[in-house]
């Protein structure tokens, strides 16, 4: 039976060689091996665009407008110190060359992958890039099937906080560091602006 599912059976091809398989595909998109592999690569692609966006959404808003004025231009984020994005508005302030870049990187690196998938014999998995500067993959195989699962976890949870982060804006019209600044201001900063708040309110 399907782990993340305990009431329905377990998808054929979720066997749990995957890493983080628990055999969720309730609507049943893995049908075949291939079309598995081709979901797992989207999935594994997906979460480090996403972990790098998690990180990347609130550094935006704490640091945008001082790199702004530093450098004379406008600041990307609004008033509300909401970042740019399709709900928020504000992309056409990001700069046409920026969006060219991004897309000739991300282009680059999807061939790579396809390329590596395709011909080189020492493509491991699905997401194996080759690409460990800091050689922080662990050599063993018990370790690196731990930093698959950590890998494919965390992108997970950031897929989920990217979209909440968009909601978040988008609902409440503030900025997500400034909705939740304990998470993203020192807590003796935090502490004092709520401190003031409680004495201003009465």
């Amino acid at each position: 039976m399907s782990t993340a599912i305990p009431f329905l059976a377990r998808p054929k091809y979720l066997d749990g060689t995957l890493a983080g398989d628990v055999g969720f595909d309730p609507l049943g998109f893995a049908s075949n091996p291939d079309q598995l592999g081709q979901f797992r690569e989207a999935e594994v692609k997906h979460a480090r665009l996403a972990m790098l966006a998690a990180a990347g959404w609130p550094l935006s808003e704490l640091f945008d407008q001082k790199i702004a004025a530093s450098l004379g231009l406008e600041p990307a984020v609004d008033a509300a110190d909401r970042a740019p994005s399709l709900l928020n508005g504000g992309l056409e302030k990001i700069s046409p060359l920026y969006w060219g870049f991004c897309i000739g990187l991300t282009a680059a690196i999807d061939l790579y992958g396809l390329k590596r998938a395709r011909a080189d014999v020492d493509y491991a998995f699905p997401g194996d890039l080759g690409f460990d500067p800091l050689n922080l993959y662990p050599s063993d195989v018990g370790g690196q099937e731990r930093m698959q699962l950590a890998e494919i976890k965390h992108g997970r949870i950031a897929m989920v906080a990217v979209v909440a982060f968009a909601l978040q804006e988008y609902i409440g019209k503030e900025g997500v560091v400034d909705e939740t600044p304990f998470f993203f201001f020192p807590l003796t900063q935090t502490l004092k602006a709520f401190l003031e708040g409680v004495v201003a309110s009465n």
